[in-house]
């Protein structure tokens, strides 16, 4: 699934793309990959609104329409690609935007998991979202406070876009072997000298996998090349990099998790 670095990837190449265009039909070939509103209202509020902007909160992609905001996410296999005008529907298209300049825009999903929304109102997607972690007003002391008031495992606490938005299992795993951190560590032990090298570790991998244009992976995300960067995540049984230990593979709340056992001690 696309994590942060892909998403803000993705919309700073659609951006510059789409904005300014004008939506002059829609084709929508799968109805479920709308959350809402209906199919006939979402054609009909799409038709003839302008693009604004194309921006990103977490790991949902948000189109920014005079009126509303089309909100994407791309879940396990969905991806945004731009053709032209005369191209035919694809197998795994989902959702095609017939775009004023003679082109689409055009959502293809093979696993059908991504979902699209529309909507006047932003916070009726996204309000459950915790905060963004590359934002000036994510501290290492808003962290601390938020790690101590749960009693969980730090792994599947990141995981949670409840707790903070945009970390999926690569940059998790990055992020805690590049703050020393084991992955089952409970949340509300980790000191604040801790917490001061999660938040800068957590930063410093989202960072860099932006700069990278993100990691490419499975047959979803291509284009990135932050997978040759990788310190433990997909490099089971591979030296660490810090100190030569094989990496190791564990199952933390369900998601297959990468570490070094020498230097992620529990």
């Amino acid at each position: 699934m696309p994590e942060l670095p892909e998403v803000e990837t993705i919309a700073c190449n659609l951006r510059p793309e789409l904005t300014g265009r004008d939506i002059v039909s829609v084709t929508l070939l799968w109805p479920r990959t709308l959350a809402s509103p209906s199919p006939e209202l979402f054609t009909e509020q799409m038709i003839g609104q302008r693009i604004l902007d194309v921006s990103r909160r977490a790991k949902y992609l948000n189109i920014q329409l005079v009126n509303y905001h089309l909100f994407i996410h791309l879940r396990m296999s969905g991806d945004l690609e731009m053709r032209s005008a005369a191209s035919q529907p694809q197998k795994h298209d989902r959702l095609i935007l017939h775009l004023s300049d003679a082109r689409q825009l055009v959502f293809s999903d093979p696993r059908k998991f991504g979902r699209v929304w529309l909507t006047a109102h932003p916070q009726d997607v996204i309000s459950e979202l915790g905060p963004e972690p590359l934002d000036p007003a994510f501290t290492p002391l808003l962290l601390h406070a938020r790690l101590h008031k749960r009693h969980r495992q730090v792994k599947p606490l990141l995981l949670d876009q409840a707790f903070l938005a945009g970390l999926g299992n690569i940059y998790t795993d990055e992020a805690l072997h590049l703050s020393s951190l084991h992955p089952q560590r409970i949340s509300d032990t980790i000191s604040f000298q801790e917490v001061e090298r999660l938040h800068a570790a957590i930063q410093t991998v989202l960072l860099a996998g932006i700069q990278h244009n993100g990691a490419s992976f499975d047959w979803v995300y291509r284009g990135g090349n932050f997978q040759n960067y990788f310190r433990v995540y997909g490099r089971e049984n591979q030296p660490c990099p810090v100190c030569g230990t094989p990496v190791q593979k564990i199952t933390v709340g369900q998601r297959g998790t990468h570490f070094c056992p020498n230097c992620q001690v529990r």
